[in-house]
């Protein structure tokens, strides 16, 4: 099958609090092309950290930190990014802010958007910022790829929502908690023009130490721009 190949990882850090050499040495060895992190450093000193972050994995900062609130875009050297915005969902009294971060890039030619997120905790905030997300992912032309911790299963209303038009990656095999995992809710999506080759969540025991989240990991095609 022509086109282009894009290694895509999702991957909730959980602040960077836990095994920081586990999750570098894993993210190296991983060597994504395009690195959506959830609960990176959104708050004192949040570029350097986030440029730290990157210059430890090996990749570059390409959007996001505190102005999508915690979700970050790390990029390798293949990647070249066109634009990047962020998105602040309406809040709800007495919940935490939440987010989502946007890039649009292209990598050998082939344009494509990308886009992170971390929905609430909270059911019943989750379905008006699924549907603020998808809103705004409707926006892009072409390729898109979405990853977020959506915090519910593929059964939940949210969750359909983020997919509906969209295909996702892998069978329900569960990513939280990292040490004895029971649920599913990390997610990774792409429109159909997008060839999913591949796809893992990484078990290991050092993925176990590395965050609380186990690692998305998709292999996949973009559909080529070159006669």
């Amino acid at each position: 099958m022509s086109g282009v190949p894009l290694r895509v990882v999702s991957y909730n850090v959980h602040g960077l609090r836990d095994d920081r050499a586990a999750l570098v040495g894993l993210v190296r060895d991983l060597a994504p092309d395009v690195l959506v992190v959830q609960e990176a450093p959104r708050r004192f000193r949040w570029r350097q950290k986030c440029a730290l972050l990157a210059s430890e994995t090996g990749l570059v900062v390409a959007a996001g930190g505190l102005p999508s609130l915690g979700n970050l875009l790390l990029v390798s050297m293949r990647v070249a990014i066109r634009r990047t915005w962020c998105l602040r969902y309406p809040l709800t009294p007495g919940r935490h802010l939440r987010g989502a971060v946007f890039a649009e890039a292209s990598v050998r030619g082939a344009a494509f958007t990308v886009s992170g997120s971390h929905l609430a905790t909270d059911p019943a905030e989750r379905p008006a910022q699924a549907a603020f997300w998808k809103e705004e992912m409707a926006r892009a032309e072409g390729p898109l790829i979405a990853a977020a911790d959506l915090n519910e299963g593929p059964g939940g209303s949210a969750w359909r929502m983020v997919e509906d038009g969209l295909l996702g990656a892998g069978d329900d095999i569960p990513t939280f908690p990292a040490t004895l995992p029971q649920r599913r809710i990390d997610g990774l999506f792409v429109t159909p023009d997008v060839s999913i080759q591949s796809y893992e969540i990484i078990s290991t025991d050092r993925a176990r130490a590395a965050s609380d989240h186990l690692p998305v990991v998709a292999d996949l095609l973009l559909p080529s721009s070159q006669p």
